[in-house]
């Protein structure tokens, strides 16, 4: 299956510009999984601006 980057491009908030995964959805949800984190499109643009992809920062975002 084809990464489809371009319509990524649409839904992505990532700020993290030098990132290799940004748009490439599978990479960047292996990575952030294998590290106990969210990638940024689970965060708010304000709580992503803050890079903090912890579990533990989006349940406390959330209730």
């Amino acid at each position: 299956m084809e990464c489809k980057t371009e319509i990524n491009k649409k839904n992505c908030n990532c700020t993290y510009e030098p990132c290799p995964r940004k748009h490439k959805c599978c990479e960047c949800i292996t990575y952030h999984r294998g590290n106990s984190e969210l990638p940024a499109c689970f965060f708010t643009a304000e709580q992503e601006r803050t890079y903090d992809r912890s579990i533990k920062f989006f349940i406390k975002s959330h209730t």
